[in-house]
């Protein structure tokens, strides 16, 4: 840009920012405030992956923000509660409205009652919003008890008797006026949000368990998340977007795992049209195995047209159906012959090898009509949305490389190049293009993205799955040899230090001090399995949270925190539901262990926000400063 064009936009942004702050004195109050800010504490940050809708677990532990909540209490009042005591305060917070319910039914909701709890979720309060300027706090109270509560807040009755006598009126008129449950339920808000600056999400809302909308629910009233989709997400993104395959693919699962109530009740997507049709179709099966059959039959026939128009997908393997030989009662797989399962039988599959991916009349019915109860779903659509304002392929946030699944790579370490309409992509710009190709299909909604969609969900070649499906394997044939699924080498090379650092430097990162924090793959903890990685530098956060995956993983889940001290992770033993905390006044059970501890403690002067978006407003305030003291612009 000439000089001369380059000085006149300079200018435009001044006089811009001076309708902001028109007076040096509007500059000079946010100047002090801006670098002061930069000095307080980095914010707590969470990490979370695969939840696969377990909703009851992943409610609790959202109430009790990990454990953080239980820490802080025991920080803050020490020995003056006893640790029963402190148990029931912790349940307080997690489920106030429950608790006061109980409180209630039992006669013991009295004055003295909510003033102690008053009091102590006051205390509480100031003690964890140090690290927060005022008008931070302010906004994480519920609006409608912001006065009050930040008056409480700023109100020190320990300094002279006219404030502690303020503080008193204060607390017992909110009592008074029989407004001390309200209170509470805005305090327990607060405190959980001052306990987590930041939620992240790597991945997989869907799948085994089955209220992943009530996950997303409760995530939208979280005030800072942001999400990197795993292929479960994508899969019912595609699905929510018009792929029928996509579409197929949801059904089948929900299915298989028994957790159909997301798709009826949670979603109003209706199965009846489905199961009527399957019945017919698989007699000597009850209702809801036919319907898993026949969808199953109708998700491989899509698959098989999908992959034959998509050959950059590079999912030719898994075209088998035209591989049935019904006289041998085999599959033939690379010149092998696969003898199939007993009592296997496909009624809708056309015996000329020709022409065993087209969808009989009745099949396209019923697809169709699947088609559009998603798109039509009216919750679906609320969460089509959060799912794309929050989310994305990967993250770079506060020197942390976020993703779901694998960067491609191939066994020498290099990254691998993958090619799309003739162009080749690897590292960080496969990520992006594949971000822009799941943001096109939202926009767009053309048959070719919604197919991305479907690639994404299960090719070996998406950085959300990594691993090559062997779903039809695993339904029909008897070897389970077939039913090893190849996955991308990144998943052997992650213990690699240097690789890692490699990642990170391709994505813009310190390799020093980043970390590449991803789920995805279990980690079988009862097998002696880590989460953590090439000495720190990566973490797999997959520890199982739904109840299926127990048995496998051993535990229920991990939780990653990070503050401004230190990196630890949190393993969650055992699952407290709401029904035994608010009994027992137990908690989840989590086994916590550091895995770096600072010198220094890390401001938000460190972080992104700090470095970029505070850093550039001080640099523009202190342009429109010079410009109004050598006279280029008026200040009002």
């Amino acid at each position: 840009m000439p000089n001369e064009n380059q000085e006149n936009y300079l200018d435009s942004l001044l006089r811009i920012l001076s309708e902001k702050y028109p007076t040096k004195e509007s500059i000079y109050e946010k100047l002090i405030y801006l670098q002061s800010r930069l000095s307080l504490p980095k914010g707590t940050e969470h990490f979370m992956s695969d939840l696969h809708g377990e909703y009851d677990l992943f409610s609790h532990i959202i109430n009790n923000c990990s454990g953080v909540i239980h820490e802080k209490v025991d920080f803050c009042f020490g020995v003056r509660l006893t640790t029963e005591e402190k148990a029931e305060f912790c349940t307080l917070i997690y489920y106030p409205e429950e608790k006061i319910k109980q409180i209630k039914s039992r006669g013991l909701d009295t004055s003295d009652w909510y003033l102690k709890n008053l009091s102590q979720l006051l205390e509480l309060s100031k003690f964890m919003s140090y690290k927060y300027p005022s008008f931070k706090v302010r906004e994480l109270i519920p609006k409608n008890y912001a006065s009050i509560i930040v008056e409480l807040i700023n109100t020190r009755p320990e300094s002279e008797s006219a404030q502690a006598i303020y503080h008193k009126k204060l607390l017992d008129s909110i009592v008074a006026i029989d407004s001390g449950a309200d209170f509470i339920c805005a305090f327990t808000v607060l405190i959980k949000r001052l306990a987590v600056n930041r939620l992240h999400f790597v991945g997989d809302f869907f799948d085994r368990g089955n209220r992943p909308d009530a996950i997303l629910n409760l995530l939208m009233e979280q005030p800072d998340v942001d999400i990197q989709w795993g292929n479960h997400d994508v899969v019912w993104i595609g699905a929510a977007l018009g792929s029928e395959i996509c579409a197929a693919t949801v059904v089948k699962n929900s299915l298989h795992y028994g957790n159909t109530d997301v798709l009826e009740r949670g979603y109003g997507i209706s199965l009846r049209p489905l199961i009527i049709f399957a019945s017919n179709i698989y007699p000597d099966y009850e209702p809801i195995k036919a319907a898993e059959k026949a969808i199953e039959m109708i998700m491989f026939k899509l698959e098989g047209q999908l992959i034959r128009r998509n050959p950059d997908f590079k999912m030719e393997s898994r075209l088998l159906l035209d591989k049935i030989n019904f006289e041998k009662n085999c599959v033939t797989i690379n010149g092998i012959d696969y003898e199939l399962k007993e009592n296997v039988s496909f009624p809708t599959i056309q015996r000329d090898a020709s022409d065993r991916y087209s969808l009989t009349d009745d099949e396209q019915k019923i697809i169709e009509e699947l088609q559009d109860n998603f798109m039509e779903s009216s919750l679906l659509n609320v969460h089509l949305n959060y799912l794309y304002q929050k989310g994305g392929v990967y993250i770079c946030y506060n020197g942390n490389l976020l993703f779901h699944a694998n960067v491609p790579m191939n066994e020498d370490g290099t990254f691998k190049e993958i090619t799309f309409d003739n162009k080749k992509y690897f590292g960080k710009n496969y990520f992006d293009y594949v971000d822009q190709r799941a943001r096109q299909a939202y926009l767009k909604r053309n048959r070719a993205d919604l197919d991305f969609m479907y690639f994404l969900w299960c090719g070996l070649l998406s950085p959300i799955a990594g691993r090559e499906f062997h779903t039809f394997e695993r339904a029909f044939l008897k070897d389970e040899e077939t039913y090893k699924e190849p996955s991308d080498f990144y998943y052997d090379l992650i213990d690699d230090e240097k690789i890692c650092n490699a990642i990170l430097e391709e994505f813009g990162l310190d390799a020093k001090n980043g970390h590449i924090i991803n789920g995805h793959v279990p980690v079988k903890v009862s097998q002696g399995e880590s989460p953590i990685k090439a000495n720190g530098k990566v973490f797999c956060i997959d520890g199982g949270f739904s109840r299926p995956y127990h048995k496998k993983t051993g535990i229920s889940g991990y939780t990653l925190i990070s503050n401004s001290r230190s990196i630890r992770i949190l393993q969650h033993e055992k699952i407290a539901d709401i029904k035994t905390a608010l009994k027992n006044n137990t908690d989840i059970e989590s086994e916590s262990k550091i895995i770096e501890l600072r010198n220094t403690r890390l401001t938000i002067g460190d972080t992104d926000h700090g470095k970029k978006d505070i850093y550039d407003e001080i640099i523009g305030l202190n342009k429109l400063l010079e410009a109004y003291q050598s006279g280029q612009l008026q200040p009002k």
